[in-house]
């Protein structure tokens, strides 16, 4: 039988702050890509990645914060 993966915090921080660098770089990525675009259609999808990039950095800045204090208070 299998036994799940005991949950591993340690790395969470680290591992969310990734996930915020990568999303700001394609971010500024696709606002050049915007200026570029070819048509109305192709700059309104480009708009829109980058709309649900700001709502999803939201997200995991909340998540950072929520993970560093529990890290401080050592997983309690």
């Amino acid at each position: 039988m299998n036994k799940p993966k005991p949950d591993d915090r340690r790395d969470n921080v680290e591992r969310i702050q990734s996930n915020i660098d990568n999303t700001i770089r394609n971010y500024r990525e696709t606002k050049d890509a915007i200026k570029l675009a070819e048509n109305e259609k192709q700059r309104l999808e480009l708009e829109q990645k980058n709309k649900r990039r700001e709502h999803a950095l939201k997200g995991m800045r909340r998540e950072i914060r929520e993970e560093a204090i529990d890290r401080k208070n050592n997983y309690k």
